[in-house]
């Protein structure tokens, strides 16, 4: 796997939130929206920390240019969303890249030691994951590009 900007696509901001209707409210005066609401694939498979995962989300998007503004207020379960409200409060919590290969670029990145913090996969492999790198207050969502 060759890592540069080159094979990596930057396709999403996320923003953990507490009030999701309150934020579009105010994201409208900027002219921000429509957003639309995400309903997450219910036989998707999720892992949080290397423990299966049970949390439900309320969640909406929307395009801003080429890169989609993803609003996630967590409703309850333990989730990096969750964690992530409690200990540091609302703000940007992950950004997104989509990649040639999924399972190549995670297989490399735990192979140098990167925290795996969320898994969340359908049956047939599709899905993402999230990586921590232990700096800058970020984690990165990844994803695999459609062939």
């Amino acid at each position: 796997m060759e890592n540069t900007k080159a094979n990596w696509t930057l396709t999403q901001i996320g923003v953990v939130v507490s009030d999701v209707e309150k934020t579009i409210d105010r994201l409208s005066l900027l002219g921000i929206g429509p957003f639309n609401r995400l309903n997450l694939p219910p036989d998707r498979i999720e892992y949080f920390r290397g423990k299966e995962m049970a949390a439900e989300f309320d969640i909406r998007n929307t395009m801003l240019g080429n890169v989609q503004l993803e609003l996630i207020e967590p409703l309850k379960g333990d989730s990096p969303h969750m964690e992530f409200l409690r200990t540091k409060g609302e703000g940007i919590q992950h950004v997104m890249y989509l990649v040639d290969d999924l399972s190549e670029t995670v297989n490399a990145l735990t192979a140098k030691g990167v925290e795996i913090l969320l898994d969340a996969r359908s049956p047939e492999g599709k899905g993402i994951v999230y990586v921590d790198l232990g700096a800058a207050n970020i984690v990165f969502e990844i994803g695999e590009k459609p062939k």
